[in-house]
């Protein structure tokens, strides 16, 4: 396969919220496909003490060439001053759903 395929994450303190940033992105095909997690508890440091939040987090299967729009088109709609984003290199898994990922995160 000559396209790399990653899993980009973020979370969000609201399910509502983590719900429309995984619908937007595979509707503006920037994301073949987007798990959301169950809630879980985040522990962080933020501006000077310990917070606790629940958080719903956001996985988003991409290509690697769409990454940049993903990420773009993230900032510019989550509500947070500083929104987790990490990327994950997926470095095996099955030809036909890498394919999948591939063929459905081209753009229109």
């Amino acid at each position: 396969m000559d396209h790399e395929i990653v899993i980009a994450q973020t979370t969000s303190d609201d399910e509502e919220q983590a719900k429309s940033l995984a619908r937007g992105a595979v509707e503006s095909k920037l994301a073949a496909g987007v798990h959301i997690d169950a809630p879980i508890t985040a522990f962080y440091w933020w501006q000077g003490k310990v917070e606790a939040a629940q958080e719903w987090r956001i996985s988003y299967m991409t290509s690697s060439d769409r990454l940049p729009a993903l990420e773009a088109w993230l900032h510019e709609r989550h509500p947070y001053d500083v929104p987790q984003w990490v990327t994950l290199p997926v470095t095996g898994g099955s030809e036909a759903y890498l394919s999948w990922v591939v063929d459905e995160t081209r753009p229109q």
